[in-house]
Formats: structure tokens, C-alpha cells, sequence
């Protein structure tokens, strides 16, 4: 009979992998497949009694379902993971993620990437083969919550919001290209200078904190910090300024100008034009002249054509300064006392991330009086392009002739 056959030839292949229980378990599960006469036509096929075969079936009817199956492929063994054959797959879902943690400082997409499905097509797009399934696990491990997007925290949304990061995207890009610099600017929060407690925790002896002063009243002498950063998208490198005077829009252009000074004149030798992408207010706000006129200014003395593009109103949190810069900068001087102007600094220039972040800072000594007026004439002197898509938010201030 074929069927006999057939059966004949599996339990010859079976035979030396088989111990003597799971032989009788296999026959008798085959009997059992077969019906009528299938014992008779087992034991044929595999040698076996009829007897043992009949004990087998009984044996199947009576032994117990194991609570979990026992392992055995060797540790390790089967399809891999995703995830462990393809090794930028993390960090690249990271980067696109990365609204205020970590990410690719020239990736600025993540401002439009929002759900798993488009996250997975943006990787798939990149040439990784994943689903958005795989997106939402490896999201999970890295300590995301799956939300929906409420923009309620960050005030009132414009809806032209998330053009405009879009635009800022495609200025950023464009400048990358050609080789020009980006920067993101911004004012860190104001710390008092002295023995005040800071928030976090460093290692010390034990039962020997810090002593710090239990009120947080301003000393005369030593009073406010104001560091103001500049921050290079595209070399993932930081200068800050640590003004002992007034935020003003004086300060930030006088920062940016340090900064150049410094470090980006040096970077890009061959740079015709600078983009500077900063809040719509503070000391940098879209709606303040002076801030204009001083990159009126910076232009005029670097030659340079200098764009600004603005975060919308109310997502100074999505700054790229803020979570590539700032935050790290917080992290190291966590639980140590800001003591001087030269502490500052030097914690400042010490951080230091696995991307290779790097940060030079200095003292600012300078006096920047608050109240400033920019007269209507010396604002019809800046020469000034706006853009077609909200020009109050983008334009490039250019150098005059001469």
C-alpha cells in the first residue's frame, strides 16, 4: 500500500533522532491519524509491536500538557531579529523621533514625523526593511509612549505651525547643500551665581553634602548668569557666551558674533551666508528691531547674508539648542553649586556627549542697557528681504554697500 509505504520511509528517517518513548509516541500519534486499522498498518511500517502501539495511544490520552514547552534549539538559534541584522536601524528611528531628547543634528524631519506608519515609511525609505510594527516595539524599548499629538502645552497653536517647520527644514537642507552654515541660538535660563543650591545629585562622601545657603537671594557682587548659546547644527559643536548684564538683543547678536569669531569663520572659510534659526521671542524675537539692526551689523562686518528663520510662536522647546545643547549642559552641573562666573564656564566647556558634542564658552563682560530704542530711521536703513511665506518669521538681512 502507498500510505504504508510511505509511513515505512518516515520512520526510517526518523530513526536516529527518535528515542524509544517519542517512537512510540509518533507511531501512535499516526495510528491515531489513520482510524480503523491503523495500528496494524503502523506497526508494519515502523516495526513495532501492535501492543506498543496501542500503548502509546494510551499514553497520549494520559500525559499531562507540559506548563511551558522545553527549549530545544540552542540559545541563539532561529531568524534574528530586525533589529540585531540591521545596526543603524535604531539610530536612525531615533533621530527622526527626537523632538527633545537625541537624534542626528542634521536630520531636521523630525519636526513632521508623527505617527508609526510614517516613521516605518521614512525608514523604508532609507533603505531599512521594517513595518510599523517593528517602529512601535523598538519605540517601546526605548521608553516611548505611543500618544497622540496635543498641541496644548506649548500655548496657542497658528496654523500655519507645521509649514513653517517644514520651511525651516528646507532652509536647513538648503544651506547643508551648499555648505553654508546653520546655527540655533537661544538664551539659557538665568542661574544665580554662588553657594545656592542646583538641582540633581553628584557622588560625595557619605553624610557630606554640599553646603549650600538656604535662601536663594541674589549676592550684589556676583548676581545673575545669563549664557547665551549658539549652536552648529551641522558640526554638532556649541559656543556660549555668559553675559554678567541684561538679555538684550545686543547680547545675542554680540554672541553670535563671538561665535563666528571664534569658531565659525574658522569652520567655513569659503561662507557667503549664515542661517540662524532662533525663538519668535526673548532677546532674538521676530518682533524686535534692535535685534535687526545689530545683525544689520554682524552682516556688515562679516560680509555675511544672514537668514533667520523663526520657531513658531509657542514651541520654543522644539529648538534644536534646547535638546542638543542646553539639556546636556544641565545634566553636567547637576548637584554642583554655581559658585563663579569662571565655574560656570568651565562646567559649560567640560560637557560632552557620545556624538562627539563639543562646547567652548567665555565670560562676557560687557554692559548691555536695557530700553534700547531703534529710531524709525535707523530701521529703514536695514536692508532687509523678506520671505513670500510669512516674511515676520523669515528674511535675510543683507550687507550694505560700503
Amino acid at each position: 500500500m502507498p500510505e504504508a509505504e510511505a509511513l515505512a520511509r518516515k520512520f526510517e528517517a526518523l530513526a536516529g533522532v527518535l528515542d524509544e518513548r517519542t517512537r512510540r509516541l509518533v507511531a501512535a500519534a499516526e495510528a491515531s491519524a489513520i482510524g480503523f486499522g491503523g495500528v496494524t498498518t503502523v506497526a508494519r511500517a515502523s516495526g513495532l509491536s501492535r501492543g506498543t502501539v496501542i500503548r502509546g495511544m494510551a499514553e497520549l490520552k494520559t500525559a499531562p500538557k507540559p506548563a511551558r514547552m522545553q527549549r530545544i534549539r540552542r540559545q541563539g538559534a532561529g531568524r534574528k531579529r530586525t533589529i540585531d541584522q540591521d545596526a543603524t536601524l535604531r539610530s536612525d528611528l531615533e533621530a527622526l523621533v527626537e523632538p527633545v531628547t537625541r537624534g542626528d543634528p542634521e536630520s531636521p524631519l523630525r519636526w513632521t514625523c508623527k505617527s508609526v506608519r510614517q516613521l516605518a515609511a521614512e525608514l523604508r525609505r532609507r533603505g531599512h526593511q521594517t513595518s510599523h510594527r517593528m517602529v512601535a516595539e523598538l519605540l517601546h524599548e526605548m521608553d516611548y509612549s505611543l500618544q497622540a499629538n496635543r498641541k496644548t502645552l506649548e500655548g496657542s497653536s497658528h496654523p500655519d505651525r507645521d509649514v513653517q517647520f517644514h520651511h525651516i527644514n528646507d532652509k536647513i537642507r538648503e544651506f547643508q547643500a551648499d555648505r553654508q552654515p546653520v546655527i540655533s541660538v537661544d538664551t539659557k535660563k538665568k542661574e544665580l551665581v554662588g553657594n545656592f543650591k542646583n538641582n540633581g545629585q553628584e557622588l560625595r562622601p557619605k553624610g557630606d553634602p554640599e553646603k549650600v545657603r538656604v535662601h536663594d537671594f541674589v549676592i550684589p557682587e556676583l548676581g545673575r548668569a545669563a549664557p547665551y548659546g549658539v549652536y552648529d547644527v551641522t558640526r554638532n559643536a556649541g559656543w556660549v557666551s555668559v553675559g554678567v548684564d541684561h538679555d538684550t538683543a545686543a547680547f545675542a547678536a554680540q554672541s553670535i558674533r563671538r561665535w563666528w569669531q571664534s569658531m565659525g569663520a574658522e569652520a567655513y572659510p569659503k561662507a557667503r551666508r549664515l542661517l540662524i534659526t532662533a525663538d519668535s521671542g526673548g532677546s532674538n524675537g521676530a518682533r524686535v528691531r534692535l535685534w535687526k539692526l545689530e545683525l544689520q551689523r554682524l552682516a556688515d562686518e562679516t560680509g555675511l547674508e544672514i537668514s533667520i528663520c523663526h520657531l513658531p510662536p509657542g514651541t520654543s522647546k522644539w529648538n534644536k539648542i534646547e535638546h542638543r545643547l542646553f539639556s546636556f549642559i544641565s545634566q553636567n552641573w547637576r548637584g554642583k553649586p554655581l559658585v563663579s562666573h569662571e565655574v560656570i564656564v568651565n562646567l559649560i566647556a567640560a560637557t560632552t556627549t557620545k556624538s562627539g558634542l563639543r562646547v567652548r564658552a567665555e565670560v562676557d563682560p560687557g554692559k548691555y542697557p536695557k530700553g534700547v530704542k531703534v529710531s524709525d530711521q535707523e530701521a529703514a536703513c536695514i536692508r532687509i528681504e523678506r520671505d513670500k511665506f510669512h516674511g515676520e518669521w523669515n528674511y535675510t538681512i543683507l550687507p550694505r554697500p560700503g
